[in-house]
């Protein structure tokens, strides 16, 4: 995890505070012109790699951004326009500051708003984005950092065998922790090797047919459980580990994967598909997946609980990752009451049934909820349970410890893993107790480490016949769990072992106590004479 690094924690203060002393002191104005900047550094990168990996035979088909001229004006004859290659970082980083920033306003931002073309999900998200750095000398000084963050950043991936970085989403979550109100703004991005860990659980025996497969996230931020199934699916088609690397965390992701043809690329591109409520996270979520090599992400700006959802979207999805939003209600009007079955307000069950809506037959869905979700008495908390236990297979409850996503919440979390239309007979239960780092608002890498544990455990869970109830993992029926009021919590299941204690008897209790306060006595004594 980056923010373990102390040298890119102090290079990611200090870009925030040259912007809140250059005067874009709103955090989401700041991330997201950050992100800008960001963007176009990875762009110019992105591409000379692909160049490289076209060069070296990793890749079959590649055309370049940077390639031709580019016109503010597409139909107007007259206009010369500028050659592409201008627009690059490597070429406007080394021009003086005031050209550098009238060049940027001029045509590199104009460029990246049309980057995908008319009528792409980017481009139309990109249509009120704006460019508002207002000083050469902070374009300066924003620049040489992230060239800075970015070295750092090769040197730590170096250094703890991470090849992939989710550049953006690292800066993102780091500028997060050094603003007071981001619990209020509810923007709490997971941290990679959950991700890493559910898209293990959800994807690794799937049969995906590129053809026709559809991932999820009805909720999805900065797009980071869509990158997290894309990067597995790659590595997926890597069956010998050629391009493999293994992380901090054991996972082993590749880059590319000899058989990842552009055709598999393109329809892989077009599975994923998120949505999210805010503009701003919108954008930034388009720019993280195509930073990410995805060329035509499908993120929308749009309230996936409300009565303007598209209903066209229900029962499509081959795959649902989700770390939802819980922390409010919503207005019951504003509601999709015609797809959605749930008489509540709350949307940590909202979620939950709307996942289920748009799941195919078939469908498998991973979650992480409130742990209140799991034992809650409430009629729509029990409902939401039904729905994952009567209407689907509930395979897996996986309950976390409530650090795992300090520092910005301390909530205690679970994953829930289910297929819908199946039938429930035994659901899994896991309890973990570490996830690789502390569980306090440092969260420094530590050697106990449940998640593979849990990956390998889950896998196999079906050849296990033994189901001890003492342990950190068992099966509990679907019976059992009815009788219990459709409670999910581990610890309602749980069956404490208690040790047999042998006491001796109350006499020679008794005995032993006497002997201790003529002891003391005879010591008292000993010091009174020594006083008189």
């Amino acid at each position: 995890m980056l923010q373990n690094n102390p040298k890119l924690k102090s290079l990611i203060d200090k870009l925030w505070n040259k912007f809140w002393s250059g005067g874009i002191a709103n955090p989401l104005t700041a991330i997201e012109q950050i992100t800008y900047l960001i963007f176009m550094k990875r762009l110019d990168d992105q591409d000379m790699q692909r160049k490289r990996d076209l060069a070296d035979g990793y890749i079959d088909h590649y055309d370049s951004i940077f390639q031709g001229t580019f016109k503010l004006n597409p139909n107007d004859k007259k206009e010369q326009g500028v050659e592409r290659e201008t627009l690059r970082w490597s070429y406007f980083k080394q021009l003086k500051a005031e050209a550098m920033l009238n060049h940027i306003q001029q045509y590199v931002f104009p460029f990246l708003k049309r980057l995908n073309g008319e009528n792409k999900q980017f481009t139309d998200s990109m249509q009120h984005a704006v460019f508002i750095i207002p000083s050469p000398s902070l374009l300066v000084e924003a620049i040489n950092i992230i060239e800075d963050i970015f070295i750092e950043i090769k040197k730590d991936a170096e250094n703890s065998k991470q090849h992939f970085q989710d550049i953006q989403g690292d800066v993102y979550e780091m500028l997060l922790s050094e603003i007071a109100t981001a619990g209020k703004m509810g923007q709490f991005r997971t941290p990679r090797h959950i991700i890493k860990l559910l898209s293990e659980l959800v994807l690794h025996d799937l049969r995906i047919d590129f053809q026709d497969f559809k991932i999820g996230d009805p909720a999805c931020g900065t797009g980071g459980f869509l990158l997290g199934a894309y990067q597995y699916i790659i590595s997926s088609l890597d069956k010998d580990g050629k391009f493999a690397q293994v992380d901090e965390d054991g996972f082993s992701r590749s880059s590319t994967a000899p058989t990842f043809s552009h055709n598999i690329k393109m329809n892989l591109d077009r599975s994923l598909h998120g949505y999210d409520i805010d503009p701003t996270m919108v954008r930034l979520g388009l720019m993280n997946l195509m930073m990410h090599g995805i060329d035509n992400p499908q993120i929308q700006y749009k309230d996936t609980l409300s009565k303007n959802f598209d209903h066209s979207e229900l029962n499509q999805y081959n795959v649902i990752l989700a770390n939802p939003p819980f922390t409010g209600s919503l207005n019951k009007g504003e509601i999709d009451s015609e797809s959605l079955s749930l008489n509540t307000t709350k949307t940590e069950l909202l979620f939950i049934d709307r996942i289920h809506t748009m799941l195919r037959k078939g469908g498998i869905a991973g979650i992480i909820i409130p742990q209140g979700v799991l034992f809650g008495t409430g009629k729509a908390f029990v409902e939401a349970r039904k729905i994952m236990i009567d209407q689907s297979e509930l395979k897996a409850v996986i309950s976390m410890p409530s650090g795992v996503f300090k520092p910005y919440a301390g909530v205690a979390t679970a994953i829930l893993i289910f297929t819908k239309a199946s039938v429930t007979e035994n659901v899994w239960f896991y309890n973990m107790e570490a996830d690789g780092y502390s569980l306090d608002d440092k969260r420094k890498k530590i050697e106990q480490s449940d998640l593979q544990d849990i990956i390998e455990k889950y896998k196999v869970k079906e050849n296990h016949t033994e189901n001890n109830r003492n342990a950190k993992h068992f099966f509990v029926t679907k019976s059992e769990i009815i009788e219990n009021n459709y409670d999910l919590s581990f610890n309602t299941y749980k069956e404490e072992a208690y040790a047999e204690i042998e006491y001796d008897e109350p006499k020679d209790i008794l005995e032993k106590l006497g002997e201790i306060e003529s002891q003391i006595q005879d010591e008292l004594k000993q010091i009174k004479s020594l006083i008189i």
